[in-house]
C-alpha cells in the first residue's frame, strides 16, 4: 500500500474535493478526507467491482454494490476503512470516498508526425507516492504551466519509439497553446498491460519526456497482468483539466 504524507494529502484533497464520489458528511475528520491509497477499480460482469491495491492485494468494498465509474476500469484515489473480515490476499473495506484518475491507453509513435499530433510542450514528472508503476499501470503526478482559459491539455504515452526496446516509452504533452500562467499539477494513468510480453511479465520500462530543463528519462519496474484487459477507458480527472 502507498500511504500519503500530510502535506501532499492536503494538496490532493484540496484539488479533488469538488468532484469526488463521497460518502462523507461535513463533520468528518481530516483523516477521512485524505486519500488512503491508489487503486485500480475493476468492474465485474454482474455490476459489482473490486479494487486492486497492488500487484497481489484485492480490496472488496462492503458498502458499494456497483462502481461509481460504470464499466470503466480506471485508476483512482480512495479513502477506506478496514473491515476485519477477509483473506490474506482479499481485504474487505468500507469506502468513505473514491475519485477516478484520467486513465488512458498508450498510442503508437507516428515518427516525424509526433510533434504535430501529440505535441512537444514541456512537462515535469513529480516524484511522489502516486508516481508509480503497479498492476500493469503507470500512474504519474505531472506538473506544467496552466493558463486561466480552462483549456484541457493532452498527455499521450507513445510506444514503438525504439524498435530495439518495446519497453521504452515517451510521454508527450500538448498544451493546446495554453503556455502562460502558473504551475499546477494533474494526475494521469496509462494501462500498459498490452505491452509485448516476450516471456517477461515483469519488465523494466524506460520513460522519456521533455521537461522544462531539457530531456529526461526514468526507469520503472512494473508487473504486468497475466492477461491484458480489453481496454482502460477514460474517466474524469480530479486535478487540472487534462486529456
Amino acid at each position: 500500500m502507498r500511504k500519503i504524507n500530510a502535506f501532499i494529502a492536503t494538496l490532493a484533497v484540496c484539488a479533488i474535493t469538488p468532484s469526488m464520489q463521497s460518502c462523507l458528511n461535513d463533520g468528518d475528520s481530516d483523516d477521512l478526507r485524505r486519500p488512503t491509497a491508489l487503486v485500480t477499480v475493476c468492474p465485474d460482469d454482474d455490476g459489482s467491482f473490486t479494487m486492486n491495491l497492488d500487484n497481489s492485494t484485492v480490496l472488496v468494498p462492503t458498502n458499494l454494490k456497483t462502481s461509481p465509474f460504470g464499466k470503466k476500469e480506471v485508476r483512482a484515489l480512495v479513502n477506506y476503512t478496514d473491515d476485519p473480515k477477509g483473506r490474506a490476499t482479499t481485504q474487505n473495506v468500507y469506502v468513505n470516498w473514491i475519485d477516478s484518475i484520467r486513465t488512458k491507453m498508450p498510442e503508437p509513435t507516428l515518427g516525424e508526425e509526433n510533434d504535430k499530433i501529440y505535441g512537444n510542450d514541456p512537462v515535469e514528472i513529480v516524484r511522489d507516492w502516486v508516481t508509480i508503476a503497479e498492476d500493469g499501470y503507470l500512474t504519474m503526478r505531472v506538473r506544467t504551466v496552466w493558463g486561466q482559459s480552462g483549456t484541457p491539455h493532452v498527455l499521450s504515452l507513445l510506444t514503438g519509439t525504439n524498435p530495439d526496446n518495446p519497453y521504452e516509452l515517451e510521454l508527450r504533452h500538448n498544451a493546446k497553446g495554453d503556455l502562460y500562467g502558473d504551475f499546477g499539477d494533474a494526475l494521469i494513468a496509462f494501462n500498459l498491460n498490452g505491452l509485448p510480453r516476450n516471456d517477461n511479465d515483469e519488465p523494466t520500462i524506460t520513460l522519456k519526456w521533455k521537461s522544462f530543463s531539457g530531456e529526461k528519462e526514468l526507469e520503472f519496474d512494473i508487473k504486468l497482468r497475466p492477461e491484458a484487459p480489453a481496454s482502460a477507458l477514460s474517466a474524469p480527472l480530479p486535478f487540472r483539466a487534462i486529456e
